[in-house]
């Protein structure tokens, strides 16, 4: 029995480190599975407020390996892996300690929950968590099925009770808790894996598709390939992703064009709707970033005649005037969350209702989309949906900066002067020198940057030859120079995908992006030690927690979120710093 301390203060303290909210900890944990677009990911967070909140200690969540795993000969193995604990969601085999083997496995196998009142005389010294100070520990582990009342259990969710703080007299409250905290688990890490499946099915289509477009290209002898109107240029990069459209332009499948801006993402999704079976039918563009949500609703979907104000008349939508023909949608990052819902019925059903209007309309459009933009980061921060990711990502193409082409850039320069000739009833040209000036420029802004060039010193040069001497980068007027220094992974003065990453790469949330934790779970780390957000102004970590509690209404588990931090971290630091928590 815990001794309590003669002195008042003893005594209130004695009171607090035994204080449990079990409610609070469902909630706060509901808030954070559900609104996390990976909910594994977001399993350090509940594991520590299990912490804060109730007092159990070095949670850890298992999952079955889907990979498999190896299995001896007549003997039945449950493979799973660890992936997440109290210090973060780096993947680790099982027989890492984070959780004791045999009793998950019981669990996965049996999905009935367990709890073990003294650890090491109902499982042994090795079930102790690792830098365990002693021996008097419970240990609690409930299943994660896959679905309400199914046998088949995907995950496990354990924690320890240490018995020399509180007893094993809450065991069966810490138990409910565990529970509710694994059911609402199953739900996110369920729709999880149906993004994922999504995810394959889709990417098995596309495969499907390019090779029936392959063994049709192999098996039919085609006549040598006429060059597709508006792109210019013979190099290696280019001819690939000219391969690619011709490939992919026959099918009906999703193109989504990735690039820096000024590749010409447009030009090319015009040689997507002009190389297919649609090439007599509407070809219709939109820039997503130029029109607000609402704006852009009414743009695509059309509206009925007094649906809102200033609508004196009906209007057909982007949709219904590409019907039977190619949409373009520019920009497709830029469009905002609630937008994207409504966006992928229309990919997914293929019919909608105009803004006002009762009436579902069914429309048969080839998609193409484009962007700038790291669209797998955006769908990491949650900023873009997955399932929509997946849907207008089937054959991605990424279009080659001019820095990597720039054997192109002579055609592509005199192609832009005898355009700017014929406009303007002029015969110039460019002199040896010019074109080996140009063909050295990097161009941050791509084929845009290097027609605007051939524009400028076209208008101002005097005579019927331009020489090198006239061009900005000779009069130190260019500022292409300056845009490169600048250009960086954080910092984008020219907009784009300053390094394109993989087109379709795996998603994996077994990364731990945090920093690393401390060797021993029970050793609790500084509670301000964390980097501080970029976005505030540099400043003590004093100010900083009195700016998030402040900011957080003094709500210590808002401000604990806020700083990436447990609530009992924030504890601590209020009393560390003597700042005496507000009450209203």
């Amino acid at each position: 029995m815990i001794q309590t301390p003669a002195n008042p203060a003893h005594r209130s303290q004695a009171r607090t480190t035994t204080e449990r909210f079990p409610l609070d900890t469902v909630c706060e944990a509901a808030k954070i599975l559900t609104g996390a677009s990976d909910p594994i990911a977001a399993m350090p967070s509940v594991l520590n407020m299990l912490s804060s909140f109730m007092g159990m200690q070095m949670g850890a969540l298992a999952l079955l390996n889907d990979k498999g795993g190896t299995q001896a000969p007549g003997r039945s193995v449950n493979p799973f892996v660890i992936a997440a604990t109290t210090r973060g969601t780096a993947c680790q085999p099982a027989s890492s300690g984070a959780l004791p083997v045999p009793v998950t496995r019981t669990v996965f196998r049996t999905g009935v929950a367990m709890v073990s009142r003294d650890v090491v005389a109902e499982l042994g010294a090795d079930a102790l968590p690792p830098c365990a100070p002693h021996n008097r520990y419970a240990f609690i582990a409930v299943p994660i099925r896959e679905q309400v009342h199914s046998p088949y259990v995907i995950g496990v969710l354990g924690a320890w009770r240490d018995l020399a703080e509180s007893g094993w007299q809450t065991l069966d409250e810490d138990q409910r808790v565990m529970t509710m905290i694994a059911a609402i688990l199953e739900q996110s890490v369920k729709f999880r894996r149906l993004v994922a499946r999504d995810r394959e099915r889709l990417m098995e289509e596309a495969r499907l598709a390019l090779r029936k477009a392959n063994d049709k290209a192999t098996a039919e002898p085609s006549p040598p390939a006429h060059p597709i109107e508006g792109i210019i240029g013979d190099s290696p990069a280019i001819k690939t992703v000219i391969a690619q459209i011709r490939k992919v332009a026959p099918t009906n499948t999703p193109v989504l064009l990735r690039g820096e801006s000024g590749t010409g993402k447009e030009l090319f999704a015009r040689a997507v709707h002009s190389l297919s079976d649609r090439q007599d039918k509407p070809f219709v563009k939109v820039n997503c970033a130029a029109l607000s949500p609402s704006l852009l609703e009414s743009e695509l979907f059309g509206h009925e005649k007094g649906s809102f104000t200033g609508a004196i008349a009906q209007k057909k939508g982007r949709f219904e005037l590409a019907d039977k023909g190619t949409l373009f949608l520019d920009e497709i990052g830029e469009i905002s969350p609630e937008f994207q819902a409504k966006l992928l019925r229309i990919l997914q059903e293929g019919e909608y209702e105009r803004v006002g209007g009762a009436r579902t309309l069914k429309v048969d459009v080839r998609l193409v989309t484009a962007t700038n933009r790291d669209l797998e980061a955006a769908v990491a921060r949650g900023d873009f949906r997955a399932d929509l990711y997946f849907r207008i990502c089937v054959v991605p193409i990424v279009l080659p900066p001019l820095r990597e082409r720039l054997q192109d850039v002579p055609k592509l320069a005199q192609a832009f002067l005898d355009r700017f000739n014929a406009e303007n009833g002029m015969d110039k040209s460019l002199t040896r020198g010019a074109m080996a000036m140009l063909s050295r420029c990097q161009f941050p802004g791509n084929v845009r940057e290097l027609e605007n060039c051939i524009s400028r010193v076209a208008a101002l040069s005097s005579g019927a030859e331009i020489d090198a001497r006239e061009l900005s980068c000779s009069q130190g007027t260019c500022l292409s120079a300056e845009l490169w220094r600048m250009q960086t992974d954080e910092r984008s003065p020219i907009g784009g995908l300053a390094a394109v990453r993989t087109p379709l790469p795996m998603i994996d949330s077994g990364r731990d992006q945090r920093p690393a934790p401390a060797p021993c779970p029970l050793s609790p780390a500084d509670p301000l030690s964390v980097a501080p957000d970029p976005a505030m102004p540099p400043q003590d970590d004093r100010a900083r927690l009195v700016d998030a509690m402040e900011r957080s209404g003094w709500v210590q588990a808002k401000a604990a979120r806020l700083l990436g931090l447990t609530p009992r971290q924030i504890g601590y630091a209020l009393k560390k710093h003597g700042i005496e928590v507000r009450k209203f």
